[in-house]
């Protein structure tokens, strides 16, 4: 494993959703589910919450989702782009604000 797809496996951890997620693309289980996650995963990767993973996915409707290998670093979906990410302090503390957000309101339910 690459430093830097260890160093964000390590930040993942600290976030189940995302964890979860991120196992998902890499299973290619998110490309099959219904269109809000595979949404959420689009949005994730764009910004870099989440990577794609080295082998490549075809989804239901016949679209070609690329492994990481056939994309340019630093775009949408790259280890450098998931690496910017969690090296940006703000994007850790919004994180952390919302899952203890989500665990409290668990809570009251």
């Amino acid at each position: 494993m690459k430093v830097k797809e260890k160093f964000i496996r390590e930040r993942q951890q600290d976030f189940p959703h995302i964890k979860m997620m991120q196992e998902w693309i890499d299973n290619g289980y998110v490309w099959s589910m219904e269109g809000s996650v595979g949404r959420e995963a689009v949005r994730g990767l764009e910004c870099g919450m989440y990577f794609l993973p080295n082998q490549s996915f075809t989804n239901p409707y016949g679209q070609h989702i690329p492994s990481r290998e056939e994309i340019r670093i630093g775009t949408n979906g790259s280890l450098d782009n998931a690496y910017d990410f969690y090296n940006d302090d703000n994007n850790l503390w919004e994180l952390e604000l919302e899952h203890d957000f989500n665990e409290n309101n668990d809570q009251w339910n």
